[in-house]
């Protein structure tokens, strides 16, 4: 329907912008306590089939994790079939955002199973990642329907703020640049102890081909392990990845492609493009490096023992983990801030 048939017609485009709205939040309003119900049956499949949940790769014994999953969804489908029925109630909102973050704890470490999927190795336990999976998506709903009475407020404005104009392309403020460079540079000597061990140099007293064969052995890919033969590591290039969205989210490029983007160049980045992977990244590698930054200066105090691994000794150990735990601290801390700049610089005017 064109603009001239609208009009004949008595609506305005800011009627249509209203509806389109107001379908909009309905349609996540509804998908919430679908999710939670969904959730709640993976879990009782689990529980029927005997399948464990482990957490993180670890050990689960029993059907306790899969039970813990039904305790999750079926109260999250009450509250949001509530929402449905009552609407958005004060006390409704605490509660999946409460929700919200006992989803967001599930899922953390969902980010170690992308990049191992993407190095070209199998996940510890494909349930436990559909577990993780399903959790993030959950968080993502939840906190969207606990957000959803500030969609549409007017035929005028569907968004429910004072106008809706697209913000200019900026840079970030230099201190959010700044933590971009310190992320980027943090991430160093991990790509360089990577690239030189596959390369065939020796570091922490293994080699090259030692490497490898670890690899090999974790279950690596034929495409991980033929890479990382011809000297370019797998890993190393996830790190470059990693720091290629973490400047897309401070530089203006990261806002409207590019002339080096054929077919793109100078339409609008959609806002969750890389948003999406800043903030799985941020909630999953900052915590991880920093609670293991932790767990490091206790055990090179002495005060825990650290196993030593593939390594001859436990300091060589120590001295890999130091390079890789603070690579994922640094770098998710500096896209935490990144993304938030990001989220504030890209929001409707």
């Amino acid at each position: 329907m064109s603009t001239r048939d609208m009009s004949t017609r008595g609506i305005s485009t800011g009627d249509v912008r209203f509806r389109a709205g107001q379908r909009g939040r309905a349609t996540l309003v509804w998908a919430t306590p679908v999710w939670a119900v969904a959730y709640a049956g993976f879990g009782l499949v689990c529980v029927l089939s005997g399948t464990p949940l482990p957490h993180l790769g670890g050990d689960a014994e029993g059907s306790g994790p899969a039970w813990a999953v039904v305790a999750v969804g079926v109260p999250m489908a009450l509250i949001s079939g509530a929402v449905v029925r009552y609407g958005l109630r004060p006390a409704l909102r605490v509660l999946l955002l409460s929700a919200c973050g006992l989803t967001g704890v599930i899922a953390f470490g969902l980010l170690m199973d992308v990049i191992t999927l993407m190095a070209g190795q199998g996940v510890d336990s494909p349930a436990s990642a559909a577990n993780r999976a399903l959790a993030a998506a959950g968080s993502v709903l939840l906190a969207a329907t606990a957000r959803s009475d500030r969609l549409p407020s007017g035929p005028s404005n569907p968004f429910g703020s004072a106008g809706s104009a697209v913000r200019s392309p900026a840079s970030a403020p230099r201190p959010v640049q700044l933590a971009a460079w310190t992320g980027t540079l943090a991430f160093l000597p991990y790509a360089a102890m990577k690239t030189y061990w596959a390369i065939g140099g020796t570091f922490a007293g293994v080699t090259g081909e030692e490497m490898l064969a670890v690899s090999e052995r974790n279950g690596a890919s034929g495409i991980f392990l033929t890479l990382e033969s011809r000297g370019l590591d797998p890993t190393a290039l996830l790190a470059l990845l990693g720091v290629f969205l973490l400047w897309g989210l401070v530089r203006p490029w990261g806002q409207v492609f590019p002339r080096w983007t054929p077919f793109l160049r100078g339409r609008r980045v959609p806002r969750l493009l890389p948003l999406a992977p800043a903030l799985l990244g941020a909630a999953t590698l900052a915590p991880y490096g920093v609670v293991g930054i932790g767990y490091l200066a206790l055990a090179t105090g002495g005060a825990v023992t650290m196993g030593r691994g593939d390594f001859p000794s436990e300091g060589d150990a120590l001295l890999v983990a130091w390079i890789g735990l603070t690579a994922f601290a640094v770098y998710g801390v500096a896209l935490a801030v990144a993304a938030r700049s990001y989220w504030l610089r890209t929001r409707p005017a």
